[in-house]
């Protein structure tokens, strides 16, 4: 979502969540803003170098301000 109108961000984001939930279509998200991924996924899964550090409910990692910030933080 880097770049974009924060308009373009809002119309993109309920073009995703509509072709899930009413499409029932799989989609991965690879984002760097992590609270508007997390907003519209059921599953979060955290990587570092590769590797899977954290996975959880998207919203129970959006309810752990602490628990984001410090996996999603940039070293």
């Amino acid at each position: 979502m880097e770049g974009l109108a924060p308009v373009i961000v809002q119309e993109l984001l309920a073009v995703i969540q509509e072709l899930v939930e009413e499409g029932g279509m799989s989609v991965i998200i690879v984002e760097q803003h992590a609270r508007l991924a997390l907003a519209v996924t059921s599953q979060a899964i955290v990587l570092d170098r590769g590797r899977i550090v954290h996975a959880c409910d998207s919203q129970l990692l959006l309810d752990s301000p602490e628990t984001l910030s410090r996996l999603v933080a940039v070293a």
